[in-house]
């Protein structure tokens, strides 16, 4: 019995020299049990009072913050489909990352996309919910040996990987050698050459490698919720295909993947019904007017709202996504 008591007196010493509070933090409640029990021992042992049981504190956890990933073929697609949804995750704390798979270039120079490059970024500024000065960090950030243009903005970082543009119908401008992503999935086309040719993507599978690395090399033990354009033809019509293909690179992914994944109505979003509430289509359309009024100062002829305000307004009242069921696949 007296070999049991001086073993506890020991560890009870032990738990003592860490601190009681801080013993507590992950609040565990065997272990307040436990240093209450400790408490008494010294108590009845030493004749003295001991730590007071009301100094100990349990602190809650706080969850993990999600990480939210808009995987994008164009600088303002998810302005578009997904912009409120986007604001809301930023506001909630979560770290956000946009990832623009083309540079959205159009076959046009490289004062175009460049342009529209900044214009995200002044969008982002909007969604994070801050004036213009809010600071923008760029640097190049190198990933399975790719050269990729990296932006930080408040708790947002956003990657261009500046591919070609494919058309809409995914064959690509003769500009850029009628380079597209449709065909690099296709086989079609065995590399890939970004429009400032700081890289290569030698094949789909270099491509899905370089972004599963983006968003973090074992984000399938995190809580990663990847938001992109919906692939299924049936639910999402007459869609650009840079922007199916960007669906089918996350569906490929998930097969190793264990990502949530909300697939996201494109083009067609102007046909479903409107379901965005005045405060949701206030913000979501300030988003896109942030975008396009660089766009504009860059080029009157550049405002994509001015070329099809109907359509563009008709986006603002909606946002249609579905959760992808969940995968099973490590």
């Amino acid at each position: 019995m007296r070999f049991r008591c001086i073993r506890l007196f020991a560890f009870c010493r032990c738990i003592q020299s860490l601190h009681w509070e801080e013993t507590l933090e992950r609040g565990d409640e065997d272990m307040g049990q436990l240093i209450a029990l400790c408490i008494g021992f010294f108590r009845l042992v030493t004749g003295t009072e001991g730590p007071s049981i009301q100094a100990i504190r349990y602190i809650a956890n706080s969850p993990p913050a999600q990480h939210h990933v808009f995987l994008v073929a164009h600088q303002d697609d998810w302005q578009l489909f997904m912009g409120d949804i986007a604001a809301r995750q930023i506001r909630a704390g979560d770290s956000v990352s946009f990832i623009y798979l083309t540079a959205g270039d159009d076959g046009r120079d490289s004062l175009y996309w460049r342009t529209r490059e900044r214009a995200a970024l002044q969008s982002t500024r909007v969604a994070i919910g801050r004036d213009a000065s809010t600071e923008v960090r760029c640097s190049t950030t190198t990933v399975l040996d790719h050269a990729i243009q990296q932006c930080a903005v408040a708790n947002t970082r956003s990657y261009f990987l500046r591919l070609p543009d494919g058309k809409r119908n995914g064959i690509g401008f003769a500009s850029h050698d009628y380079q597209s992503l449709r065909k690099l999935r296709g086989k079609k086309i065995r590399v890939v050459n970004t429009v400032d040719g700081s890289a290569a993507y030698n094949g789909w599978e270099d491509l899905t490698g370089t972004i599963t690395n983006v968003i973090g090399p074992s984000s399938s033990d995190r809580d990663v919720v990847v938001h992109v354009n919906d692939p299924s033809i049936a639910a999402n019509p007459h869609d650009h295909f840079d922007h199916r293909m960007a669906g089918l690179l996350v569906e490929d992914l998930r097969r190793t993947q264990r990502w949530k994944t909300q697939y996201y109505v494109g083009y067609a979003l102007a046909t479903r019904a409107a379901n965005r509430s005045t405060d949701e289509v206030r913000e979501k359309t300030a988003i896109f007017l942030a975008y396009d009024a660089v766009m504009k100062r860059g080029n009157p002829k550049w405002s994509a709202y001015e070329e099809h305000p109907g359509f563009y307004s008709e986006c603002m009242l909606r946002t249609y996504a579905r959760k992808a069921r969940p995968s099973n696949r490590r």
